[in-house]
């Protein structure tokens, strides 16, 4: 089950990457000109039904904490946007393990295995990929000057269908 869970994650990371360089097959040849097009995204949950999205358009327009674009019964999508000098916030899945991809924007990556103890810290930005195992304490912090737009997949399922945190505030998990 996890080697299906490895192969569908990197396919889905290697998808980001060929739509956000114009090498996807289309109607019409893509040039750069057409990728900063503005794309229209319906955000909500689409899950589980099957789902091809441009992932950096739908996480770019996202300007909610976070909202969930697909859950299905042991996978799950969120885009986030994360305010300047705002943060995820401290937090453990003690059964779940999270990717997380940064589409814009720049922050701090914090992991260790208790919540005094964040011995794992790295910056990232944009086009950076992040793996957070099931039981790491971490968090991550924006600390660029613009939102930190990211999307996450977590798997098994993190949040109910169909979630809409607008603010830090909405996540009763903090």
């Amino acid at each position: 089950m996890k080697t299906n869970f490895l192969l569908f994650l990197a396919g889905f990371v290697l998808l980001g990457w060929s739509t956000t360089s114009c090498k996807r097959s289309c109607e019409k040849c893509c040039s750069v000109e057409d990728t900063k097009k503005t794309v229209h995204v319906t955000l909500k949950d689409y899950g589980p039904e099957p789902l091809v999205v441009d992932i950096d358009a739908a996480t770019v327009s996202n300007e909610n904490f976070r909202l969930s674009l697909w859950t299905g019964s042991l996978l799950q999508l969120t885009v986030m946007s994360i305010p300047v000098g705002g943060e995820i916030g401290l937090e453990v899945h003690d059964d779940t393990d999270q990717f997380l991809r940064i589409e814009e924007g720049q922050g701090k990556v914090m992991m260790g295995d208790t919540e005094t103890s964040l011995t794992f810290v790295r910056d990232v930005e944009a086009d950076f990929a992040v793996f957070v195992p099931a039981g790491k304490w971490h968090n991550l912090v924006n600390t660029g000057d613009k939102p930190l737009k990211l999307y996450s997949i977590y798997a098994p399922v993190e949040h109910p269908h169909s979630t809409v945190h607008k603010t830090p505030a909405d996540d009763v998990h903090h």
